[in-house]
């Protein structure tokens, strides 16, 4: 459980990784944007690295919240995979500096902490959607002609790239609306 204090630092991190890009990230810029001297960052994580970790920690913790309770409904596959990014979308429009954070490569190249991190995340939401399209082949929603595997690759290949066209964009349109037309051209491609 986080601090109060290292809940602020990694909120001012957001902040500035949405305004300012990954690069603009130093802890001299959280020490400012919070009004604390940079020794008093350092108190609560060693290093710019361990605020990220912190960062992908919480996005691997609200994604997995979003997966789970999503799978546990009893609504069919096209639904519960509908369902999923649409949650993904709202969060994403909520905070498009998770978005920022979550699919910036330039971030990873270097650290393989954080490249784990990531691998851990975009791992255990692929398991659930493979589980869920599985599923849904099983009960004959789905077309069972693809390796469920494959499906799952296709969805999350096409959702990532939606995300970075809204981040490129300067967030300038809706994503919960357009993506709602992904999701459908989705839903055409793989329903039964």
């Amino acid at each position: 459980m986080q601090t109060e204090r290292q809940q602020e630092i990694i909120n001012k991190a957001l902040e500035i990784i949405s305004t300012e890009g990954i690069q603009g990230l130093t802890i001299k810029n959280i020490s400012k944007k919070i009004g604390i001297s940079e020794p008093a960052i350092y108190r609560h994580f060693d290093s710019k690295i361990n605020i990220l970790i912190s960062i992908l920690e919480m996005l691997k913790n609200d994604s997995q919240t979003i997966f789970d309770n999503k799978f546990s409904d009893s609504a069919n596959s096209i639904d519960r995979i509908s369902s999923l990014f649409l949650t993904h979308f709202k969060m994403f429009s909520k905070k498009p500096e998770l978005a920022s954070v979550l699919f910036s490569e330039e971030l990873f190249q270097n650290e393989n902490i954080l490249k784990t991190k990531v691998a851990e995340v975009i791992e255990h939401n692929s398991k659930i959607l493979v589980s869920i399209i599985v599923s849904g082949q099983e009960n004959e929603e789905l077309r069972n002609d693809l390796k469920a595997e494959n499906i799952a690759i296709m969805i999350m290949g096409t959702l990532r790239l939606f995300v970075k066209k809204w981040q490129f964009s300067g967030f300038k349109f809706n994503i919960v609306e357009e993506g709602i037309q992904i999701i459908n051209m989705i839903k055409t491609l793989i329903e039964k």
